[in-house]
């Protein structure tokens, strides 16, 4: 297990999140530009996209891929509810809906930041597991929404409006579109159904651009990362303070919520029989937490919600805490699970 964390603690994409951290916290004038940070957003969704539905076009769509991706849905689907009603101990029920909606939708960072690591430990792992990331995005959006309306809230802006007042009846339409077609899904989907299309073949053709630059593009991405989750942090801390004084509850959900979820992917890729590269991969999406698709969303649904609590919980705690614990702890579970 030791061998695990450090060849985690040797990857140059973590060391240069941290280098991204400390230039924060020590008030370096670092910067990566905007325009500069959305490129590499797209450029990683763009190349594991494209890989996975190449390695899609060269394996079997049978009856265990798709048991694995409903399984994935049905992960997606369970883990909001608990987390609400965990959650509602603490929390009113605007903060608990987002919340939970985040800690049950992904990070597509996360799993390209997992795929690397599975690269480098040499395990090969099937491109199904693209698939299953972009499904596993959208459904805790809708599901958290559901929860809020369910313990008598109202949407905000994301509502039917009927002369002055509006009668707080949730526009599905735009919700639904800013759920399963913001860009992010939308891209690695396209990607995915373009390297699917082309395979081998396409793969050739742009492998120059898809492989070779995709360690040095994620280094700077991380970068990038770091120097916003460490500004986050402080902003966690004021946020739970004016909210009663919640920080120990969310700290510790934040910490302890994507270890539960992982327990469970770990057991459902155990179940369904999966490789280790698999298992792994599925297991850090869900124990992963959106700080991408799903603020966007809840800033369109549920603007009662507060994001300096749902964004800074996921980007600047959990977030970090999977690339440096996470991930090997989540290998080592695998490998014992898995183990005869």
């Amino acid at each position: 297990m030791e061998s695990l964390f450090l060849t985690n603690l040797a990857s140059p994409p973590l060391l240069f999140f941290f280098l991204g951290a400390a230039a924060a916290l020590l008030r370096s004038d670092l910067e990566i530009p905007a325009q500069v940070a959305k490129f590499l957003s797209l450029y990683l969704l763009f190349a594991i996209g494209f890989k996975g539905g190449v390695a899609l076009s060269e394996s079997t769509l049978d009856a265990s891929v798709i048991s694995v991706l409903a399984a994935a849905v049905g992960l997606a689907c369970v883990v909001p509810v608990y987390a609400f009603y965990l959650l509602r101990l603490k929390l009113g029920a605007p903060d608990a809906a987002a919340i939970a909606a985040t800690y049950g939708s992904i990070s597509a960072v996360t799993f390209v930041t997992g795929t690397s690591y599975v690269d480098t430990q040499g395990l090969p792992w099937n491109g199904y597991l693209v698939a299953a990331m972009a499904l596993m995005e959208s459904p805790a959006i809708v599901i958290g929404i559901l929860l809020y309306r369910l313990h008598g809230g109202q949407a905000g802006v994301a509502t039917v409006a009927h002369g002055d007042g509006g009668d707080g009846r949730v526009d599905w339409g735009s919700l639904g579109r800013e759920a399963f077609l913001n860009g992010s899904v939308f891209l690695i989907l396209g990607s995915m159904l373009v390297g699917w299309f082309t395979g081998s073949a396409g793969m050739d053709q742009v492998k120059s651009v898809v492989k070779d630059p995709f360690i040095g593009l994620l280094c700077l991405f991380l970068l990038d990362m770091g120097i916003v989750a460490a500004r986050r942090l402080g902003q966690l801390s004021r946020s739970a303070g004016a909210a009663g004084g919640q920080l120990p509850f969310l700290l510790g959900f934040a910490l302890l919520v994507p270890l539960a979820n992982a327990v469970l992917g770990a057991l459902i890729g155990w179940q369904l029989g999966l490789g280790e590269g698999d298992a792994l991969l599925l297991t850090i999406l869900a124990a992963s937490a959106s700080y991408i698709a799903v603020p966007a969303a809840m800033r369109l649904a549920l603007p009662e919600a507060n994001p300096s609590l749902y964004l800074p919980m996921s980007l600047a705690v959990t977030f970090p805490f999977n690339l440096l614990i996470g991930i090997p702890l989540y290998h080592q579970l695998v490998i014992w699970l898995l183990s005869p």
